[in-house]
C-alpha cells in the first residue's frame, strides 16, 4: 500500500509541475489591480492608466489603479504584501519606497528585494523646481538670495515626507546654505494646488504637474534636475548649469508583484508589459510630458534598484534626515 501511494504521488509531479505554466497560458483572465502609492491625478498616475488602456487592448481584461496614498508609500506596499501572489494584484513601486526609505527608517515592514518580485522597470523623469508667481526670482541664484534675506520664512513642498522630492529641497538648504522650511502633501496634486495658492513659495515637483501653471503665470520654474535642458522647457537651465550637480535627480517608478508570484506569470506580465512600454504610441504620449519608458527585464531592475540605492544611502547619511515611524 506505502509503495502503491508513493507510485502515485510520483506520477502526480509531473501534471503538478505544468499548472504554472498552464495558469500563465491563460493569465490575464480577470482584471489585474495595480496599487499606487499616490493619490489619483498624480502624473505617474496618468501615465500608468494610458499604460492601462493598451493593456486592455492587448488581452483583453482591463488594469484597475487602486490609489493608496500616504505612509511614504507604505500602505500601498502593506496591501500589496496581503495580496495573493497570483500576478492580479501589483505595485507601482518608485524612487523612495525601494532606495530611499531603507536608509531613511529605522525599521520598514517590507523589504524591498525580499517582499517583492520585480516584474519590470517602467518609468523615469526629472524633476523641476517651481515658486509661486509673487516670489521676486527669476533664476536659482536670486531666489537663494531672496531666502536669506527671509530666513526661517520660505517654504517648500514635496509630494510626500522623505522621498526624492523632499531630499531635492533638503540638499538645496545644504548645498546654498539656505533654510526652507519643508512641507509634504499625500501626492503631488495638493502640493502644486498649495504652490499655486501661495500656501508654500517653492515645490520640487514634476514637470507636467506644474507646466500649465508656469504657462498660465501663476508659477515660475527657476531650475530642472536633468541633465539636459527639457524640450518642453528649453529656456529653464539645469541645476549643473546654476552650479548644483548634486540636484542632478532622475526619479523612476517601476512595476513589482507579491513575493511568491510564480516565475511563469512574472514573465507573462513581464512580456506584457514590456511591449506597452517599447511602443511608439507610449513612448510619444510620455514624451509630452517629459517622461522616459524604462522597459527591463526583472534581472536588470534589480541591478538598477541596487545601484541607486548607493547613491540615496550617501545623500540621506548627509542630510541627517530619519522618517517618524
Amino acid at each position: 500500500m506505502k509503495r502503491r501511494n508513493v507510485l502515485q504521488a510520483l506520477g502526480a509531479l509531473p501534471l503538478a509541475a505544468t499548472l504554472p505554466a498552464a495558469r500563465a497560458q491563460s493569465y490575464p483572465d480577470k482584471p489585474v489591480r495595480i496599487v499606487v502609492p499616490f493619490a489619483a491625478g498624480n502624473t505617474l498616475d496618468t501615465a500608468l492608466r494610458l499604460v492601462a488602456e493598451e493593456f486592455k487592448k492587448n488581452t483583453g481584461q482591463p488594469m484597475l489603479i487602486d490609489n493608496k496614498p500616504g505612509g511614504s508609500g507604505i500602505i500601498a506596499a502593506q496591501t500589496v504584501m496581503a495580496a495573493p501572489p497570483d500576478g492580479y494584484t501589483l505595485l507601482l513601486a518608485n524612487t523612495s519606497m525601494f532606495t530611499i526609505n531603507p536608509h531613511t527608517f529605522a525599521r520598514l515592514p517590507y523589504d524591498p528585494e525580499k517582499s517583492f518580485r520585480p516584474v519590470t522597470n517602467f518609468l523615469g523623469a526629472a524633476m523641476v523646481m517651481a515658486v509661486n508667481a509673487s516670489v521676486p526670482a527669476n533664476n536659482l541664484q536670486e531666489f537663494i538670495a531672496w531666502t536669506k534675506a527671509h530666513p526661517g520664512k520660505v517654504s517648500f513642498a514635496s509630494f510626500t515626507a522623505g522621498n526624492s522630492s523632499h531630499f531635492s529641497g533638503v540638499i538645496l538648504n545644504q548645498r546654498a546654505g539656505i533654510d526652507m522650511i519643508h512641507v509634504p502633501f499625500n501626492g503631488t496634486p495638493p502640493a502644486v494646488q498649495n504652490l499655486v495658492g501661495g500656501q508654500v513659495n517653492a515645490a520640487f515637483l514634476p514637470l507636467l504637474a506644474v507646466k500649465p501653471h508656469m504657462d498660465a503665470g501663476k508659477v515660475k520654474v527657476l531650475a530642472v534636475t536633468s541633465p539636459q535642458r527639457s524640450p518642453l522647457m528649453p529656456g529653464v537651465a539645469t541645476f549643473r548649469e546654476q552650479g548644483f550637480p548634486d540636484l542632478e535627480i532622475y526619479i523612476w517608478a517601476a512595476i513589482v508583484a507579491p513575493a511568491g508570484t510564480p516565475e511563469a506569470v512574472i514573465g507573462k506580465l513581464n512580456t506584457d508589459l514590456v511591449r506597452i512600454l517599447k511602443s511608439a504610441e507610449i513612448k510619444d504620449k510620455w514624451r509630452t510630458m517629459d517622461f522616459e519608458t524604462l522597459p527591463s527585464t526583472p534581472q536588470e531592475f534589480t541591478k538598477f534598484a541596487q545601484a541607486d540605492s548607493k547613491r540615496w544611502a550617501e545623500a540621506v547619511k548627509i542630510s541627517g534626515f530619519r522618517a517618524t515611524e
